[in-house]
């Protein structure tokens, strides 16, 4: 199950299901969500009229407390117009954790917080009480109740890490009845191939999280020997024009007499939060001038109890005159207690404090979760996020569970705006024309860990061009250098002339295009033994508009064909070096279901199909020295409407034709012995 992170002062949470993050800062919180709604370009639809009436939104959460203020009312003429409660279900669902409030605040809050579309209605499903468990047959029913109530939009920010097919049935049931599904990536990154259902169903629009535009904060990064730690930066402290690095040194509570015997020049110092005299007010601009005064180059403090906090450099109690000098970070104190036990062996530390509301957060997961198709889709702020709460108060929260809910909004307002698009275009709004991220260095962040880029409402609202498909993951090969590729254009209004497009990408991929009928045509050609996973994006300009198409490019030294003969798949491997065998898997796009035959140089490899469909087919093929990849699709649409309609039952292709002519033959004797 997806992990729950629940930061505060004195808590530390960790669940099976969810991953967020809730920090409670020093000083008080203001009760609107003032950075993140405007920062993604609310106000432009806002400004048009646009708030989300008439507009279901689907929360398949914690449920929603209706009581608060914001998010006030429950049946028709309340903001929660119906939903069900999956744990008790003879009770409303009424939310005891939080989790969905927060998420249904983002949404729609109407009230002292103004969520991204604030008019829009909530039905919300409560599948999980406390947040520490939930069932993938709670899920699925919630999405069923869901299309049985009509929702324009589910927002699922919960899941489970790893591939469940029941989940993603039920998240493509809710597609093909026209319901728009936004889903969290999940919070178990920085490690790549963390996103599991719903998030990686390959047609729901899947988010992982940025920071958010907090100019009193900075972003930070920690890393101490290829290990990457959360920690927030102190208000009040520099940020860094470039990486500070230095041994990990423990420096007790950051006292001056506790330093003196220590040598921390150029070092990183680690200290603990507080002091261990009760009752002393040790500052972190204490600790900050002591680290300075002893030739520190940069600050932790972790907790002094469970948990992470946002602390202060710079208040009341700050000597005259006093400026920080150093990058200061707070650090949970789980995390703080596992370096020091890590430092005996001279650990060797890195730290970046810079402004850059665009970041990929250190949680959100990553991708890939296939090699045909990018995940995540986007990213959207899911860092800090100031929401609803329940019992009628508000809180920071962090995770992608609250980036997604900021797409599920801007899905309403497009909705609101163009209610004869369909899902898919809707779709093509949002993730063509969102911002680029970054890290603090100009380095852009990978397809796998931030997909298109940040969600912009405004862009996406004042848009006027349908893109189809919104991104491409192209195979090229030794004996196939180059492809050719159709992009369809559609315009909501205006025309298509003035377009002009360029490919950001290797200048080893040679990229050239033409527009006829409507459709951009392109073709790729690769020079040179590049072989391995290259990424790139076509940019198109429209009317003042930039789309954004990714392209991922598998180059592989082998190659393998697919061709169909009648209801079987005929496959052909390709190698330069000799090779001795080869684990092909065909995958049925539309399903997920799997095959996977072993193939030698000696004999002829196909696979029996039953449906209509894109297959990806992939082989690991075993040469001298090693495994080499290989990858195809290809689109069945010839068969038989009796052969594609054959109801399999969850059994096994081959057991299938295994048992039908056990069937005949038993029949065959039958009738001999009557005779």
């Amino acid at each position: 199950m997806r992990s729950l992170l629940i930061f505060s002062i004195t808590l530390l949470f960790i669940s099976s299901i969810f991953v967020s993050q809730l920090i409670q800062p020093e000083n008080e919180i203001r009760k609107y969500i003032e950075n993140s709604v405007p920062y993604v370009g609310t106000e432009i639809p806002r400004m048009d009229g646009m708030d989300g009436t008439g507009i279901k939104v689907a929360i398949i959460d914690t449920g929603v407390d209706f009581n608060h203020p914001d998010l006030f009312g429950w049946g028709p003429n309340g903001k929660v117009i119906g939903g069900y409660n999956f744990i008790q279900p003879n009770q409303l669902p009424i939310d005891n954790n939080g989790h969905g409030t927060k998420v249904a605040g983002i949404i729609a809050a109407d009230g002292n917080t103004l969520g991204v579309a604030h008019k829009a209605k909530i039905l919300a499903y409560k599948v999980s009480e406390d947040g520490e468990g939930v069932s993938s047959e709670l899920i699925t029913s919630a999405i069923e109740k869901a299309i049985e109530d009509e929702a324009d939009i589910i927002n699922i920010s919960l899941g489970v890490n790893r591939t469940n097919s029941k989940i993603d049935s039920a998240v493509n049931h809710a597609l093909d009845n026209g319901i728009f599904v936004v889903t969290a990536a999940g919070n178990d990154g920085p490690k790549l191939e963390t996103i599991g259902s719903p998030g990686r169903n390959l047609e729901s629009l899947t988010i992982g999280a940025t920071y958010n535009n907090m100019t009193s904060s900075l972003i930070a990064t920690l890393e101490i020997d290829e290990k990457q730690y959360t920690v927030i930066p102190m208000v009040g402290a520099p940020k860094t024009n470039e990486p500070v690095t230095g041994e990990i040194i423990f420096g007790g509570f950051g006292k001056t007499d506790y330093l003196e015997n220590l040598d921390v020049k150029d070092a990183i110092l680690i200290v603990e939060r507080g002091s261990d005299i009760e009752g002393e007010l040790l500052f972190f601009s204490i600790k900050e001038m002591n680290a300075v005064n002893a030739g520190a180059k940069a600050l932790i403090v972790y907790n002094n109890v469970p948990g992470i906090f946002l602390g202060e450099l710079i208040h009341e109690f700050s000597e005259p005159g006093y400026i920080p000098q150093i990058p200061v970070v707070s650090i949970d104190r789980e995390e703080g207690l596992e370096i020091i036990e890590s430092i005996e062996k001279k650990s060797l530390g890195i730290m970046n404090l810079f402004y850059n509301p665009d970041f990929v957060a250190h949680f959100s997961s990553r991708g890939p979760v296939s090699p045909f198709y990018i995940k995540p889709d986007m990213v959207a702020p899911g860092a800090y996020i100031n929401t609803t709460q329940i019992n009628s108060s508000y809180n920071f929260t962090s995770g992608t569970s609250f980036a997604a809910p900021h797409v599920s909004g801007a899905a309403a307002l497009l909705m609101q705006k163009n209610p004869e698009l369909e899902n898919h275009e809707i779709k093509s709004l949002l993730v063509t024309t969102v911002q680029p991220v970054s890290n603090a260095y100009g380095q852009k962040f990978s397809l796998h860990e931030s997909g298109s880029g940040r969600l912009d409402i405004a862009n996406a609202y004042n848009a006027k061009l349908i893109i189809n498909p919104t991104n491409f993951v192209i195979n090229l090969s030794t004996d196939q250098p180059s492809i050719e590729k159709k992009l369809e254009m559609k315009s909501i209004e205006g025309t298509l002339e003035n377009i002009d497009v360029i490919f950001e990408g290797p200048k080893f991929l040679e990229f050239s295009h033409n527009i006829k009928n409507k459709n951009l045509e392109i073709k790729f050609n690769i020079i040179g033994k590049n072989y391995g996973e290259h990424e790139g994006k076509i940019l198109i300009n429209h009317e003042k508009i930039k789309y954004t198409i990714p392209v991922l490019v598998h180059h592989t030294e082998g190659s393998i064909s697919v061709v169909q003969e009648n209801e079987k798949l005929v496959f052909e491997i390709n190698h330069p070096d000799k090779w001795s065998f080869a684990k092909i898997t065909i995958t049925n796009s539309d399903n997920g279901n799997e095959e996977t035959i072993s193939a030698t140089p000696e004999k002829i490899i196909s696979s029996q199909i039953y449906e209509n469909g894109k297959y990806w087919v992939e082989a690991k093929i075993q040469v001298e020295d090693g495994t080499s990849n290989a990858f195809n699709t290809i689109e069945i649409t010839s068969l038989s409407e009796k052969i594609e309609n054959i109801e399999l039952i969850d059994i096994p292709e081959k057991q299938i034709i295994l048992i039908i002519s056990i069937i005949i033959i038993v029949g065959i004797i039958g009738l001999i012995i009557r005779k």
